[in-house]
């Protein structure tokens, strides 16, 4: 990958929508939309309503309706409720002691621009391949936020054996103390063994009590059991050049994780992120409910 990845600007994409749009908020990102030019939020939105009748066959409605479903329905499910999920282990996390947020894949991510009050101890790394981190960084030089002092950005590629040295030689970041990582998107854009070497190199630098959220596909994703949102993500990521790769097993994702010191403390199906995640935004609007995404699990381990 060369140049910035789309995934990550589509899943902006739908946190703007969401925060621009709706009252009542599965996950309020005021930032997100600073990041999308007018020019990309329209490209997106265009190509999204004029799509409507992939995604949501026999629809009817104006352009405007068309967008509303296929964000709803198909865009924001999955980058809203694993960063309701995430955000809210964070700061159990950092009430319990954790001192560094360290964020893969980046992406496009605000949370250090916008940090609560409770984020105040923390040092925050965020970790991104080369390409989506610079060009991160020339949005947000472009705009009118001051770079926060506990911010740090580290270029990487999780693929190359190296990316562990170029953490390390971060002189803000502290092996001994307690972290909590991100790896939101992750799981399915690596092969099994890059992933299980990447939860095993993350566990090998962190001290007991740190902890790892990340969501992940589960194994009816590419098989003709899945359902037709996870078959047409399937496809419209491969049709953005970053297609996917594995999907796990609770038992294998279990196996993989106390393999690397990791235990399961919190795991969501589902039926479960809709019922705890989503339900005061669907009680808002019962007429256009948001359902979790097909198959998509989210977990938060913590090392032994």
């Amino acid at each position: 990958m060369e140049k910035q990845s789309l995934t990550a600007l589509v899943s902006a994409f739908a946190r703007a929508y969401h925060a621009e749009h709706k009252e009542v908020k599965v996950f309020d990102d005021p930032l997100a939309r600073l990041l999308i030019s007018d020019e990309e939020f329209a490209g997106i939105s265009g190509n999204m309503a004029k799509a409507a009748a992939f995604f949501r066959p026999g629809l009817s409605g104006s352009p405007e309706e068309a967008l509303r479903e296929v964000v709803d329905h198909q865009l924001s499910p999955t980058p809203l409720g694993r960063a309701a999920f995430t955000e809210e282990a964070l700061e159990a996390a950092v009430r319990l002691g954790a001192r560094q947020y360290l964020i893969f894949a980046a992406g496009y991510d605000t949370f250090a621009y916008r940090q609560p009050a409770w984020a105040a101890p923390l040092q925050i790394f965020e970790i991104d391949h080369p390409a989506t981190s610079a060009d991160k960084q020339r949005r947000i030089a472009a705009l009118p936020i001051a770079m926060p002092e506990n911010l740090h950005f580290i270029a990487a590629d999780f693929r190359e054996p190296d990316w562990r040295s170029r953490l390390l030689d971060c002189p803000a970041f502290d092996p001994p103390c307690i972290s909590f990582c991100s790896l939101l998107g992750i799981s399915y854009y690596l092969t099994k063994e890059v992933f299980r070497q990447l939860l095993s190199d993350i566990a090998s630098m962190l001290p007991r009590g740190s902890s790892i959220v990340f969501d992940y596909p589960d194994e009816l994703t590419f098989t003709d059991q899945a359902g037709q949102r996870a078959k047409k993500q399937v496809m419209m990521a491969a049709q953005a050049g970053e297609p996917m790769e594995a999907s796990y097993s609770y038992a294998e994702l279990e196996r993989m994780l106390e393999e690397a010191d990791l235990l399961i403390y919190k795991h969501l199906t589902p039926e479960e992120i809709t019922d705890q995640v989503f339900h005061a935004y669907n009680n808002s609007q019962p007429d256009h409910p948001v359902t979790a995404f097909d198959h998509v699990h989210y977990v938060l381990a913590v090392k032994q």
